[in-house]
């Protein structure tokens, strides 16, 4: 495969890591290749990186204002983070009167609680390691990321310790430390107090010798130097024990070998950020001026953005937004198919994660799960500020060609504009979390088929029925959900609102038909039925929907393209029944009437997908969950399936993230040792078997926006089922599937396997790797 980066990398998550500035790689590099010495050495070549070390120092101590103060260079925040947990607990230990039990007495450290996870896990840490008995307690925060003073105010008399943030890395709120460092020592003039300056350097002005800050870590590689070098500042009056002992080092206080490249360029930085002109940082007025030009930006190409960091409490190099109806992860895979590069808090996953800073800032959740943290250094310029915004103009456009965002520029969506659109035919499977949305769409006819309509998706469903110009027939509940309240309502009323229906949505105006010799309601979409099944057991109102062609009646009107069963039967297990309006013995049944009007190749599309596995049939579920096993082949009675039912359901956790799981895992997914390929390995493999196959999983927008130039085929996760179905004949075709990581191609790959699709492979590492 050739290689497919075709546009330029736009990096926007500084927050996170910086490029090394070219002036201070040259200076490393040359610390390595001519100012080399070891700075304990008495020669001339020592000396000489001895006087490069100190006039670091200097600039750094000059910068911020250390006064009589220790600079100690370390290798990043976390061993300066440990220095300084370290040195306050040794002397803060002798203190503790053991006799107290009052839980108000009882000595505790505070930390904010949006610091970095690095500081609260220290904290635990060491109190392990020294055996101090005291809690760790987070300092609430506002809406807008302030500390609560008052709960400083009432907790920090007992305190051992105090940390706190000078600037979040993941909203870059700045705390007003001198208002805090006020209410700290009007309670407590003798806490032992920590900043966390990592991301305030070069971004605020600290003068640390005003303040009695008595530690303040610093890394280097968050402002153009390299990795593994940082610095602690110590207050002359607070106590300090060494972190790394040996050698003696920097004067005794952290033995090792100096980490002389890096100190180099940290020396050029610190120069840069000294200057008054001809540096490389851009003043406060124009990073504030970057920060706006891409907030308008963001706003314009995506109308339903949240901004949630208030730009009048955090510095202007950081935005943390939300996109309504788009998952984190779905907007940092549509920027990285655009090269630019931004930080998300979701992983390649079925469960949504959230972001614990915006969790403590009370911020609603679906906020905290879609999070995106855009962020810039200081040497950022106006021309990398234009390129970026050009970009995620085409990101959007992007979006509005795949109909998921409306084009805002034209309300009218009318034929010519779908014109330019890939018309949709065929299953779609829409998630949020574990949770599944089904939609058929019937390009002939524009008819259109939701199921299970999630609310989170509603503004995606909407868009998606505007934008491809869909008339729904019906939009229907399998059940009653128990951890949602369903989207279907709001839909049902903008675009059926003469439907007569149930509480589900099935229409009452149907037609009987014979299938697999029963009657069954059903309805048409273009050429396909949709015949409704009453199959109780995981609640009382529960319904499968099989859908079935036409054309295929002469096979007894038994042939059946999907089964959509709710939770009857997932992924794995079956539908939970210990609800209230439960039925074990209803669920057998159901089963049991199942398999006489379904194949067993149909494929299940579930209301739930736990791990990751998109659909399923009887053939594969029957092969690894014994209970359904037994029902399937009449090995099992009703009274024995009730009490085997009870017991599977009594392994259930009740909850994942926000979520209630509605069907205990039994059945093992298949983590079979998928074939991988690297790039080499591929472009070999295809030389040599003309017969491979190469499927981007990838949504239609990332592939627009960046695809390979090698012949490859779209066929994005959504529509993964659909595609498992056409091609229920080809399962010894050679397939590699790929996307932007190698993670969704490996669960996809992983989840054809257990299908009987022998010959599936993936690129390991994904685009990423290939680049």
């Amino acid at each position: 495969m050739s290689k497919h980066n075709e546009l330029s990398q736009i990096y926007l998550d500084a927050n996170a890591t910086t490029p090394v500035l070219p002036e201070a790689a040259s200076a490393a590099m040359a610390a390595m290749q001519t100012l080399f010495g070891n700075p304990s050495s008495s020669h001339i070549t020592g000396l000489q990186a001895k006087d490069l070390m100190e006039q670091t120092r200097r600039r750094a101590q000059s910068l911020l204002g250390t006064g009589q103060g220790k600079l100690i260079f370390t290798s990043g925040a976390t061993e300066g983070i440990q220095t300084a947990i370290l040195s306050a607990l040794i002397a803060a230990k002798p203190l503790i009167d053991h006799g107290q039990s009052d839980t108000h007495k009882k000595p505790c450290v505070l930390y904010g609680a949006t610091e970095h996870k690095a500081v609260p896990e220290s904290l635990k840490h060491w109190l392990s390691v020294l055996d101090i008995n005291a809690e760790v307690i987070a300092i609430p925060v506002d809406e807008f990321g302030i500390l609560d003073h008052d709960f400083i105010s009432q907790h920090a008399a007992r305190a051992l310790m105090i940390c706190t943030m000078a600037v979040n890395n993941e909203t870059g709120v700045y705390q007003d430390l001198q208002l805090l460092e006020h209410t700290i020592r009007s309670v407590n003039p003798s806490v032992f107090w920590m900043v966390d300056c990592v991301q305030a350097l070069g971004k605020i002005q600290l003068d640390l010798q005003a303040t009695s800050i008595d530690y303040a870590p610093f890394s280097g590689h968050k402002l153009y130097a390299p990795k593994g070098i940082g610095f602690v500042y110590i207050r002359d009056s607070a106590p300090f024990t060494p972190f790394i002992a040996g050698g003696g080092q920097e004067g005794g206080l952290r033995s090792g070998t100096e980490n002389l490249p890096g100190m180099a360029a940290l020396n050029v930085v610190f120069d840069m950020l000294l200057r008054s002109d001809n540096s490389a940082f851009c003043d406060s007025k124009t990073l504030h001026q970057y920060r706006n030009q891409l907030a308008q930006t963001l706003t314009t190409c995506f109308p339903r953005v949240v901004f949630n960091n208030s730009f009048t409490h955090s510095v202007p190099t950081t935005l943390n937004f939300a996109v309504q109806g788009f998952t984190s992860k779905e907007i940092m895979d549509l920027f990285d198919a655009a090269n630019i590069r931004v930080s998300s808090g979701s992983a390649c996953s079925s469960k949504v994660t959230r972001s614990f800073v915006l969790d403590a800032m009370g911020l609603p959740a679906w906020q905290s799960e879609s999070a995106i943290r855009m962020s810039f250094g200081p040497a950022i310029t106006q021309a990398d500020i234009d390129a970026a915004c050009e970009r995620i103009k085409s990101a959007s456009q992007a979006l509005t060609q795949s109909c998921m965002l409306l084009d805002a520029n034209n309300h009218k969506h009318d034929a010519n504009e779908l014109n330019n659109k890939v018309a949709l035919d065929g299953l779609l499977q829409l998630r949020f979390g574990a949770s599944c949305t089904w939609v058929y769409i019937d390009k002939a006819s524009k008819q259109a088929l939701i199921i299970d309509p999630l609310p989170e998706l509603q503004q995606r469903l909407d868009t998606l029925l505007q934008c491809q110009q869909l008339t729904p027939v019906a939009i229907i509940d399998t059940h009653g959900h128990a951890d949602h309240v369903s989207g279907r309502e709001v839909l049902a009323n903008r675009y059926l609102p003469e439907q007569d229906c149930d509480l589900l949505g099935w229409p009452y105006m149907t037609q009987t038909i014979n299938h697999a010799g029963e009657q069954f309601d059903a309805i048409n979409i273009g050429d396909l039925q949709l015949i409704k099944v009453a199959t109780p057991g995981h609640t009382s109102d529960s319904i499968s929907l099989i859908l079935r062609n036409n054309a295929e009646l002469k096979h007894n009107g038994s042939q059946a393209e999907y089964a959509f069963c709710g939770d009857t039967i997932l992924m794995g297990s079956l539908g939970r029944t210990n609800f209230d309006s439960s039925s074990s013995a209803a669920l057998f049944h159901s089963l049991k009437h199942l398999k006489t009007i379904i194949n067993s190749n149909t494929l299940i599309c579930a209301s739930h997908d736990y791990n990751n596995e998109f659909t399923t049939h009887l053939d594969a579920e029957v092969a690894r969950n014994p209970l359904l096993n037994a029902v399937m082949n009449e090995q099992i009675s009703e009274t024995d399936f009730i009490s085997r039912k009870a017991q599977l359901d009594s392994h259930l956790v009740d909850e994942v993230g926000t979520e209630i799981m509605c069907g205990a895992y039994v059945g093992s997914c298949d983590k079979s040792k998928i074939k991988e390929y690297d790039t080499s390995s591929l472009n070999q493999a295809i030389s040599n078997d003309a017969s491979i196959r190469i499927i981007d999983i990838r949504e239609p927008h990332e592939y627009a926006l960046n695809h390979s130039q090698a012949k490859s085929t779209n066929v994005p996760l959504t529509r993964l089922v659909q595609f498992i179905k056409e091609h229920q004949d080809q399962k010894q075709q050679p397939w590699v599937l790929v996307c932007r990581s190698g993670s969704r191609s490996l669960v996809a790959a992983q989840a054809m396997h257990r299908l009987g699709f022998t010959q599936v492979a993936h690129l390991k590492g994904g685009y990423a790797l290939s680049a």
